[in-house]
């Protein structure tokens, strides 16, 4: 059952309306003062009859005030604000009664089965019967669970009944091989339609592009209809079964999925799990007043709980949406708003949120949606006294979840979008018994802030330090290795990793900030500081990866050369490490930062996009030109992308493991497969770095080929030398 301190739906007479809360909004304003506290009936069980508003049925929204700030209240360690005001757990909201009688939603048509798919559907519900079950029952209790089951098991067999007959055929091709996601082949790309080829019908006038440089999946960044204005770069979604107008409809991203699958490609999409637009049907009938909707959200109807929550909640935003919760003036309540004031946080502790994510996921995947990109998953669940992330029930409603996309569409993967401490990450690939049934993908953050933090440094220990202390993932997931990405960088090192590698977490977090806002002498990238916060000390840094590598600030041919090897040893990491490397739109052409943000005026305050330039096809057409950088660059990454291919090594089941380096300036991992081992050597410094032969030898034997070269090594001297940001995969060979 729910935490009774967990912030649900329906609250006690003792604690009348403290619904869910939504977003903080990036805006400055004075703080609202206070309502008066007014009597609110108890929310009753939700009516179940009445289907989901649309956007377009919905009334036209107010917009939104500034995010208030919380009221200051005097400093005290969790334990003290427990003593001193911890309420009584009846002044808790809990999760609404689920009438035993409630109709199943209305069916869009006759969810009638066929025999075969009838035996099909059967087989699959009984397989995930148990992951199902024993994860509702979890988080709701088994009363719901039972009023909640035969709703749950209609909306299932509706789907499977409307799934597209080539789906079905790629879920059948899927089940032969269930490690498509893991393969060595497997190399994902990540853009912004918009900014890539204009609209989704002009994507799919580029795919040659992108088959040419390798790519098997096809990550489009947020596309479903955002609030106008500003929308957290369309993180804001005010309509999960429409398409942004400007790119296109449903049905043209449904062409495109077919277009992308006749290729071999997959199509991957964000789908928002913690917080929706205040535009989004439910927070407009929420507004209205209709309890049904207002227990989809988390809303108090004074500052007395939300002053606790933010006792320990931290700040997304400190600069432009400062606190986790704004007033509302239209639902006279404060919404919880853990990202900006127009996005309010789901309530997933009422079992009708869960449904409707079912049902928005399935009818994606029946659009040819493949691979779902499950934003900010990790805050979905809010527990007091706690940061109301990574918190237990996050897990068993993921496993949930994924239950009932293996019973509908087996073809359909999960991406947890988990930016996460290494201890806490792990279990959104599965621990225990969730072990390999909740996402099957997670990004290695913590490798890519590694990368850089090294590239700085010129130092790998604290690469090592912060890698050894990843326990080993489920052997049917994969990583998702990125260099950059569309979002800031957060230098995500703990202190406890920093001092082991001799060093302070303070300080060195500060020094990648300078260094890569460029305020550290000597320093070669050119990023800048997003969301300081002076509390905290954390400043996060933007910036393309090419201009962060040194590209932007070169001046001599020197520099250039300097600046691509260390673009190259950065992409030779994450293609060499195992999992899916994720090139992120226009690095292959090592693109520069581009300012022209600033003259957007939804993006002017929000220097992200400062690393999210239009696609250049300009330089693109020159990729061929080896006399250009991008054109180095491209012919760098398909080369490694070309040796990446041929390496079973390279399949995500087997596990990358350091190997302590006697040379502090370089990293090694090593891969053991049947075939032979592989051995993976990177170096960090400008200059030569040598290493010894006989700890080499002892890994991939006298003669090792590299598959980056194709040279054949001689390791029976004593010594080898790595080049200034060299990189290596030497294969051991049998003979």
């Amino acid at each position: 059952m729910p935490d009774p301190v967990q912030v649900s739906l329906a609250i006690s007479e003792a604690a009348k309306d403290a619904s869910p809360l939504p977003v903080p909004t990036p805006t400055k304003a004075a703080r609202k003062p206070r309502p008066a506290k007014a009597a609110v009936p108890s929310p009753a069980g939700p009516a179940q009859s009445e289907p989901a508003p649309t956007e377009s049925a919905a009334p036209k929204a107010k917009p939104a005030p500034r995010k208030p700030k919380a009221p200051a209240a005097a400093p005290a360690t969790p334990e003290v604000a427990q003593e001193e005001a911890r309420p009584e757990p009846a002044a808790e909201p809990v999760p609404p009664e689920v009438p035993a009688d409630a109709p199943t939603p209305p069916l869009s048509s006759e969810a009638t089965l066929d025999p075969r798919d009838a035996d099909t559907f059967a087989i699959r519900l009984e397989r995930y019967r148990a992951d199902l079950e024993g994860s509702l029952r979890s988080v709701y209790g088994a009363e719901q669970l039972v009023a909640l089951w035969p709703r749950l098991e209609a909306l299932l067999r509706r789907a499977l009944a409307e799934r597209p007959a080539d789906l079905r055929r790629l879920d059948e091709a899927r089940l032969l091989r269930p490690d498509w996601l893991q393969v060595p082949e497997m190399i994902g790309y990540v853009a912004y339609a918009d900014r890539f080829a204009g609209t989704l019908e002009g994507v799919g006038e580029h795919l040659n592009y992108l088959e040419e440089l390798g790519v098997k999946y096809l990550h489009l960044m947020p596309l479903l209809k955002p609030r106008v204005g500003e929308n957290d770069g369309g993180y804001a979604v005010q309509d999960y079964r429409a398409v942004r107008e400007d790119l296109g409809s449903m049905a043209d991203l449904k062409a495109l999925a077919s277009r992308l699958r006749r290729r071999g490609i997959s199509l991957e999409l964000d789908l928002v799990m913690n917080h929706v637009a205040q535009e989004h049907g439910w927070a407009v009938r929420a507004r209205a007043g209709e309890q049904k909707y207002r227990d989809y959200f988390l809303m108090f109807e004074n500052r007395d709980l939300p002053d606790l929550y933010e006792r320990t909640l931290p700040e997304i935003f400190p600069d432009f949406a400062p606190g986790n919760f704004t007033w509302n003036d239209e639902a006279q309540r404060w919404v919880w708003t853990t990202f900006n004031s127009y996005q309010w946080d789901l309530n997933w502790a009422n079992p009708e949120v869960f449904l409707e994510f079912v049902d928005i996921i399935l009818y994606l995947a029946n659009q040819g949606v493949e691979i779902f990109r499950l934003d900010a998953i990790a805050f979905i669940w809010k527990r007091m006294w706690t940061d109301s992330q990574n918190q237990p029930e996050v897990h068993d409603l993921t496993r949930a979840l994924r239950a009932c996309a293996r019973i509908v569409a087996p073809a359909v993967a999960f991406k947890a979008e988990a930016i996460v401490a290494p201890g806490d990450l792990i279990a959104y690939l599965g621990r225990r018994d969730h072990h390999g049934k909740v996402s099957d993908m997670a990004y290695h953050n913590s490798l890519m802030v590694q990368l850089w933090s090294s590239l700085a440094s010129g130092n790998t220990r604290l690469f090592e330090q912060a890698l050894s202390a990843f326990a080993p993932k489920p052997t049917n997931t994969t990583w998702g290795m990125y260099v950059r990405c569309h979002d800031d960088i957060g230098w995500a090192i703990s202190d406890h990793d920093a001092g082991m590698a001799g060093t302070t977490g303070p300080g060195h977090r500060a020094f990648l900030s300078d260094f890569y806002s460029g305020e550290w002498p000597g320093s070669f990238a050119r990023g800048q500081v997003f969301q300081a916060n002076p509390r905290t000390g954390d400043r996060r840094i933007s910036g393309t990866a090419a201009s962060l590598a040194g590209l932007e600030a070169a001046q001599t041919e020197e520099d250039i050369d300097l600046a691509l090897r260390r673009l190259r040893l950065l992409h030779a990491v994450t293609l060499g490490y195992g999992g899916v490397p994720l090139i992120y739109m226009g690095d292959e052409l090592a693109l520069l930062n581009d300012e022209r943000y600033l003259d957007v005026p939804e993006h002017a305050q929000d220097n992200r996009w400062l690393h999210r330039p239009a696609m250049d096809w300009h330089k693109a057409e020159e990729r061929f030109d080896v006399a250009t950088s991008s054109g180095r660059m491209y012919a760098a990454l398909q080369r490694l992308i070309r040796a990446r291919r041929q390496l079973p090594h390279l399949h995500a089941s087997i596990e990358a493991q350091i190997v302590p380096s006697p040379n502090e300036h370089t990293l090694l991992f090593r891969r053991d497969h049947p075939l032979g081992s592989m051995l993976a050597m990177y170096n960090f410094s400008p200059e030569f770095q040598p290493l010894p032969a006989p700890l080499l030898r002892a890994i991939v034997g006298d003669y090792p080929r590299d598959a980056l070269s194709g040279h054949e090594w001689n390791l029976t001297n004593p010594e080898v030398a790595l080049e200034p940001y060299g990189a290596y995969w030497l294969i051991e060979q049998t003979r």
